[in-house]
């Protein structure tokens, strides 16, 4: 798990050496342990490296291997790379270290960019290519590791985080109408290739990219989920105990696969179901002293701000070594400063918090962690999804953005200025693209394919990786492992939304966990302060968005009104209005925007 950042220039240029060291020393968090630079003519590469996998300095990146005419940066873990180093040893590939990056390099020199397809794990990388001059960036079906790019007619760079690419100069930094308008609809994300900057874009995820040395570019997609019963031979006529025993088994190896390290793995868990089944399943499979971890607040609001009875009961029941972190009101207002600097896009989850704050205390003890995340979007958690069950296809844009979006694009002109608000219902159009495409067998399947392969993936992932790898914590997360996804796309969908969503999880999790954890109901991180924005939140708030800094994106007395009455206003999923757009302005202003 590291940072990756690099150049390449179209106009006979050498790369510029000193822009990619300003990108990679600005992820110094991500990579603790390390630091290298490489280049060659118009190519440069930067890497921050987190000791994970083969401690040695023989795994140290850029990695260049000047037999094969390849050198690569690689930001990730291949859950698979014993097993396909076994397969390139066997073609006559011979290792100098014991990494995985070894093993992807040697695997795009046999398989070129199809060596994605081979790969189990969590990945963003480039390879360039000594002979033809050509760049190779890749991303993870799930897109759980980030790559940030930005480019002209001269160059291309790319970066595992979006404030990297500011650091290196050069970037347009207005903000995108479009983008905005997906951010106030879309519960504060913007999914696709757009970020909120309009000179920066995403990867894709399950996308590999070349680009040629004179700027020629081809993207291709590697992967998604069909969300169609026959997409798992055999699962026509599974009945529901099938179901249960599959997903268990796939999981089991989701969380098995997980634990390939040479450092300690310990669990964040909230005491929800799904962190819970990852703890009882480690424990199944012989781990022993598992750390485990949990964060809780000072109630405000009227609201409970920790959920420790059911951690306590999940630790207690499994015999973990056990923390509980406790963070109080005092703290709350520095540490969203804080875990606003650490996003590499604005995201106004106040799980991010709490992800930032427990990521540091679990950074003392243990380098990787698995986590819960995902589990909601795989197998249909959240309370927008039983609306769309038996909803006839031609209906499910509208019925979608009836439950899920925070506002119709016709109030987004009461909110943001004349002069960024988009002209068109660009979040209706990104939607109704999307569950138009073929592949899908009902309403449900099509918006489940979406948010597993779009808003998830600019949503829960990105909130565990910026804030985990912040202190330098590498996370995992077995409910994203691709394997299980696809048995969890096939799956029918009222299986899913049976006892109230995550139906056939709850079923294959009742011979693991105490019966009051598997149908509690649902939670969150709790952070009552943030959510209320309250007391000194409150205040930071309202010096972002009325201060000489402020971008002016939304009119005036949509602003005043909000500050007026600060948890009056609330989206149809229970967020702040006043939090969602003041975030956005904390974190134009925290990055120098």
């Amino acid at each position: 798990m590291c940072g990756v950042s690099g150049e390449i220039r179209f106009d006979g240029e050498a790369a510029d050496i000193g822009a990619v060291a300003r990108m990679t020393e600005t992820m110094h968090e991500r990579g603790p342990d390390g630091s290298g630079h490489w280049s060659l003519g118009p190519v440069a590469f930067g890497h921050r490296r987190l000791k994970i996998i083969d401690l040695s300095d023989k795994a140290a990146q850029p990695m260049v291997d000047a037999a094969l005419g390849l050198a690569a940066v690689f930001n990730g873990c291949l859950y698979n790379y014993r097993e396909l180093r076994d397969e390139l040893r066997r073609a006559g590939y011979r290792f100098a270290s014991t990494s995985d990056t070894e093993v992807l390099v040697k695997a795009f020199h046999r398989w070129g960019p199809r060596c994605v397809k081979r790969f189990q794990g969590m990945f963003a990388f480039a390879v360039h290519e000594r002979g033809t001059g050509r760049l190779t960036l890749a991303r993870d079906r799930l897109g759980v590791k980030p790559l940030y790019v930005t480019r002209d007619a001269r160059r291309l760079r790319f970066a595992s985080t979006l404030p990297a690419l500011l650091a290196a100069g050069g970037v347009d930094t207005s903000v995108d109408p479009v983008a905005l308008h997906h951010y106030m609809t879309f519960h504060s994300l913007v999914p696709g290739e757009r970020t909120v900057l309009a000179g920066v874009r995403k990867l894709p995820a399950a996308t590999v990219r070349t680009v040629e040395a004179d700027g020629t570019t081809a993207d291709v997609r590697y992967w998604e989920p069909s969300h169609t019963r026959d997409a798992v031979p055999g699962a026509a006529g599974m009945g529901a105990g099938e179901w249960r025993e599959a997903v268990l088994d796939a999981l089991r190896a989701a969380v098995r696969r997980r634990m390939v390290a040479d450092v300690p793995v310990g669990v964040l868990l909230s005491g929800g179901l799904d962190s819970s089944v990852i703890v009882a399943l480690l424990a199944e499979q012989g781990q022993h002293d598992l750390l485990t971890f949990s964060i809780g607040f000072d109630a405000a609001g009227g609201e409970q701000g920790d959920e420790f009875a059911y951690s306590d009961l999940v630790a207690e029941r499994f015999g973990t070594k056990h923390q509980r972190v406790r963070v109080p009101a005092d703290r709350v207002a520095s540490a969203v400063e804080q875990a606003v600097h650490a996003m590499s896009e604005p995201m106004a989850s106040h799980d991010c918090v709490a992800f930032h704050l427990l990521s540091r205390e679990v950074a003392r003890h243990v380098k990787v962690v698995q986590s819960g995340q995902g589990a909601d979007e795989v197998f249909a958690g959240y309370r927008w999804f039983p609306p769309l069950a038996g909803v006839p296809r031609e209906r499910a844009a509208d019925v979608y953005a009836r439950e899920f979006f925070d506002r119709p694009h016709a109030e987004l002109a009461g909110v943001v200025a004349p002069a960024h608000l988009a002209g068109h219902d660009a979040s209706g159009a990104f939607v109704r693209g999307h569950l138009d495409r073929p592949g899908a067998d009902t309403a449900l399947d099509a918006v489940l394919r979406l948010e597993t392969t779009a808003m998830l993936v600019d949503d829960p992932v990105k909130r565990v990786d910026n804030m985990t790898m912040a202190h330098g914590l590498e996370a995992r997360t077995p409910f994203l492992d691709h394997e299980l996804v696809e048995l969890a796309a096939a799956c029918p969908p009222e299986l899913k939304l049976a006892g109230g969503g995550k139906g056939v999880l709850k079923d294959a999790a009742r011979g693991l966990l105490p019966g009051q954890v598997v149908d509690r109901p649902k939670g969150y991180f709790p952070v009552p302060a943030v959510r209320h924005v309250d007391g000194p939140v409150l205040e930071l708030v309202r010096d972002a968005l009325t201060g000489p800094a402020a971008r002016g994106l939304f009119r005036r007395e949509c602003v005043d009104r909000l500050l007026a009455e600060p948890d009056g206003h609330r989206t149809p999923t229970g967020v702040s209005t006043l939090w969602q757009i003041g975030l956005l302005e904390l974190w134009l202003q925290a990055h120098g925007v």
